[in-house]
């Protein structure tokens, strides 16, 4: 099983890779769409990327609530210790 920072390291390297966000902007408090600019089809890529890192299931639906990258972090989370 994951822990908590192995998640955050994985969804802060996605981030950078994916979208070229600078790493110091990539906090568990950084709102994805706010601060991050993350759109709903950016969102839709990051969570193909989540996907293929991990051998959970990851649904949309399981992300519906999700508005900062600390919330991803706990999303994902939950999926991998299920």
């Amino acid at each position: 099983m994951q822990s908590k920072e192995e998640i955050f390291v994985e969804i802060r390297n996605a981030l950078i890779e994916l979208f070229e966000i600078d790493e110091s902007k990539i906090t568990l408090s950084a709102r994805l769409n706010e601060e991050l600019e993350i759109d709903s089809i950016d969102a839709v890529d990051l969570l193909d990327r989540l996907r293929r890192h991990s051998e959970e299931k990851i649904s949309v639906e399981s992300f519906r609530s999700v508005r900062t990258v600390g919330d991803l972090v706990e999303a994902v989370y939950a999926l991998v210790k299920a």
